[in-house]
């Protein structure tokens, strides 16, 4: 099973190879995007003359192994001494993106471990357990998967070239060993597996850090765990021998500690591993800001000063001075076919003849009935003076009213009992002005209304003192602001 999905993902990783790079590249033919694409129909083909970037390298380095976990190890206070092998190793790489790659990689080496180094005679007087060391010479070819852990946490909003990256590895292979074991009696071989059988894999996995030297060449440190599945690797012997009894774990696995350089090669400046995915942008943007982005605009140009191209202007004479909408029409706020700039009474229709103003019936201008004295209140929320949407209609009644008509009214501003006597007067009076000053923006003349306050003095519902007595409805309507005609 592991064999099998070894070799499906080996053969899934050979397309990708092939079609992982994006290409810079951009094709003139105008055609339908491709669905299984970006969704643009301005991308070609990815080839090796279209990429900016270097993505194959070799890497090459020497190291120390030490067996951790084993019936015989290379580290003090196990079962031996702090014992030094050494190895090597080469790797051919491929950049799949700026975060992650493959690594087909050959290692060789020797550990060495137990009580003693094999190139010493064995003690005589250690006890009979400490009076055996070994050595295993090993091969090794694998697969790594390489994760690029800085560039996919490293900030790339700035241009800043980068020197360090924390690499992560891991990934299978197969191996082949001597092991060779040494007491009083001397040194012989207990196991030997043959090298690149495919029915002894291993696995490794570990970290290293990366420093650029230059654009060509890497340094790196590396430290990989060796998982070998093989109880008989530590030189221990045959799987139910003496020492093999030593230790209940059946992998002698260890730590391989590593220094290498990587040799990038390619023609391009940057290597895919160290490529800051916004480059591309700059790119890009730098490309396009070398071309000639000069784009005629108002070709026509704007005949009646609206600010609206005549290319778009659905309407080319209107009038200096009226505001317009997006396509160069002249507004008429109250749709009564008097634009804004023409209508005296904006925010109510009126016909044409009367500049946009309703017509009402001539007013006697003797005496004032006594049901025309007041209009309708108007009414506020809580501790508040602007008016309400719901209110606009009667204002604007008002407003033809009072323009109708040949008396002067006074706006009164009322409160209800809540709050003291001083702040419900000067509350009263910005609920009076703020009427006035809406019926003077609608058409309303300057001489024709006065407004004045009258706190909770002017109470329509009297009995309201204190408010605590009354529901909210008659609160609410004694704060309210009334017409009274002079």
């Amino acid at each position: 099973m592991k064999l099998s999905l070894a070799i499906v993902a080996f053969a899934l990783a050979i397309p990708t190879l092939n079609f992982a790079q994006d290409s810079t590249a951009v094709s003139s033919a105008q055609q339908y995007p491709n669905t299984f694409s970006s969704g643009s129909a301005n991308v070609s083909k990815f080839t090796q003359e279209s990429k900016r970037f270097n993505d194959w390298s070799i890497s090459a380095g020497v190291g120390v192994p030490m067996i951790q976990s084993a019936d015989l190890t290379s580290i003090k206070n196990g079962n031996g001494k702090n014992l030094f092998g050494y190895s090597m190793y080469v790797s051919v790489n491929k950049a799949i993106t700026h975060a992650f790659g493959l690594n087909l990689q050959y290692d060789r080496g020797e550990t060495r471990q137990g009580w003693f180094n094999t190139k010493d005679a064995a003690p005589s007087d250690a006890s009979v357990y400490q009076r055996v060391g070994a050595r295993t010479q090993y091969n090794m070819i694998s697969i790594l998967g390489d994760v690029n852990i800085s560039n996919l946490l490293r900030r790339v909003d700035n241009k800043s070239p980068y020197r360090w990256a924390l690499h992560g590895y891991g990934g299978i292979g197969t191996f082949g060993y001597k092991a060779f074991q040494k007491d009083e009696k001397g040194q012989r071989l207990a196991t030997e597996v043959k090298p690149f059988n495919l029915t002894n894999l291993f696995a490794q996995a570990g970290a290293g850090l990366k420093y650029k030297i230059n654009r060509r060449l890497d340094v790196e440190g590396r430290l990989m765990y060796v998982y070998t599945g093989d109880d008989e690797f530590d030189g221990g012997g045959a799987q139910y021998s003496d020492i093999n009894k030593r230790e209940d774990q059946i992998s002698d696995n260890f730590f391989n500690a590593t220094l290498g350089l990587t040799l990038k090669l390619g023609k391009h400046e940057s290597h895919l591993m160290w490529h800051d995915p916004l480059q591309e942008i700059y790119w890009k943007l730098d490309v396009l800001a070398e071309k000639n982005q000069e784009v005629e605009v108002c070709k026509k140009g704007d005949l009646d000063n609206d600010g609206v191209c005549d290319d778009w202007d659905r309407e080319l004479n209107t009038p200096a001075g009226a505001r317009v909408d997006g396509a160069g029409v002249a507004l008429d706020a109250d749709l009564d076919g008097v634009i804004d700039l023409y209508d005296q009474c904006v925010t109510v229709p009126g016909p044409v003849e009367n500049n946009g103003c309703p017509t009402t019936p001539v007013v006697d201008p003797g005496t004032v009935k006594e049901e025309e004295k007041m209009l309708d209140g108007i009414e506020f929320d809580f501790n508040s003076d602007r008016i309400l949407p719901n209110n606009t209609p009667i204002l604007n009644n008002a407003v033809s009213y009072i323009n109708s008509s040949t008396g002067v009214y006074t706006v009164i501003g009322a409160t209800d009992t809540k709050g003291t006597d001083e702040y419900n007067q000067k509350l009263s009076e910005r609920r009076a002005n703020s009427v006035k000053n809406y019926l003077i923006k609608n058409g309303v003349g300057k001489e024709k209304i006065n407004a004045v306050g009258r706190g909770e003095k002017d109470l329509k519902y009297p009995e309201c003192e204190p408010a605590e007595k009354c529901p909210e409805w008659k609160n609410r309507a004694n704060r309210r602001v009334y017409f009274e005609a002079k």
